[in-house]
């Protein structure tokens, strides 16, 4: 049975390399929305701040909600322990702690990230600049999942950081739809607008779905389909019940290696299967903003039970 140190590492390790690319899309997110609403842009900023967990965080240093404040918390700030250069530090640190529980090409991929990040993020990012900067952030956080994916052997280290992967995706996935709906509209007549339709086009585009999303409803965009697609389509594979899918994969994994099942199995489960069974014309009678809010904090629970089943310490 791998120690519960060891367990803590791998499973931190990729939720912060997760997180690096979530904070990414996030800020991708963002400046696609800020760019549709020049006029309100500090709303939109503002309501990406609220939707990764940091705008108190934010406001304790900053009360101008620019692109350019905006995104340097997000991408350089190290008092963000959520920031690009604050995670793939955390992420570095914890895979130098497993180090030998990695592949080679896993663990270079880890430190030629770093490297990388560090050299791109040394100064502030000219707004100009920023597509640019954020796609190379997916990327190497690619790199490091294609050589984790592709060398690593399928065993109880595997799960492990596969699961903290697959809950930090969860929750960015989750997140990035609550900056549609928490403030960006500019009312509720809004919505079914052509404004409203291309802000479903923008969170598409940044978690990488669009032209997936084209391939499974011929490009018609509309609000319930695309909310459906990234909440309960378990073939997207950035998707709520695709993540909670592998969640379960790789807990049922752990049960088998360990020869037993803990309170973390059940709660996943009951999360899948609640998943499973959903109607999108349900959650959106009962309110979007409600379900993506109650799913962030049970998501957020279950990995607390996780670390406790585990035991992470």
């Amino acid at each position: 049975m791998l120690l519960g140190r060891s367990a803590n590492g791998l499973y931190w390790m990729a939720r912060y390399i997760e997180r690096a690319e979530n904070m990414a899309r996030l800020a991708d997110t963002g400046l696609r929305l800020a760019l549709t609403q020049s006029n309100a842009a500090s709303d939109e900023w503002a309501s990406v701040l609220t939707s990764a967990g940091v705008r108190d965080l934010f406001e304790e240093t900053n009360d101008n909600f620019d692109t350019a404040t905006v995104t340097n918390f997000l991408l350089r700030d190290t008092d963000n322990p959520s920031s690009v250069l604050s995670s793939i530090d955390t992420a570095r640190m914890n895979a130098r702690m497993v180090r030998t529980a990695l592949t080679r090409e896993t663990w270079e991929s880890v430190n030629e990230a770093w490297m990388a990040l560090h050299r791109m993020l040394k100064h502030r990012v000219d707004e100009p600049d920023l597509p640019a900067v954020l796609d190379a952030v997916k990327r190497e956080t690619a790199l490091i999942r294609g050589a984790f994916q592709g060398t690593m052997l399928r065993n109880e280290v595997f799960d492990f950081a596969q699961i903290g992967t697959l809950i930090e995706r969860a929750d960015n996935t989750a997140r990035i739809l609550d900056v549609k709906y928490y403030v960006l509209l500019p009312s509720a007549a809004w919505v079914g607008s052509s404004l409203d339709n291309s802000q479903w086009q923008t969170i598409l585009r940044s978690v990488s779905a669009l032209r997936s999303y084209r391939w499974t409803y011929d490009g018609d965009f509309n609000p319930s389909k695309i909310a459906d697609f990234l909440i309960l389509n378990r073939r997207m594979p950035r998707s709520l019940a695709f993540s909670y899918r592998g969640i379960c994969d790789s807990l049922d994994y752990l049960a088998d290696e360990y020869g037993e099942r803990q309170p973390c199995h059940e709660l996943a489960h009951a999360r899948l299967t609640r998943l499973k069974s959903a109607d999108i014309a349900d959650v959106f009678d009962d309110g979007l903003h409600e379900f993506l809010s109650d799913f962030i904090r049970d998501n957020a629970a279950l990995g607390n039970q996780i670390a406790a089943d585990f035991r992470f310490y």
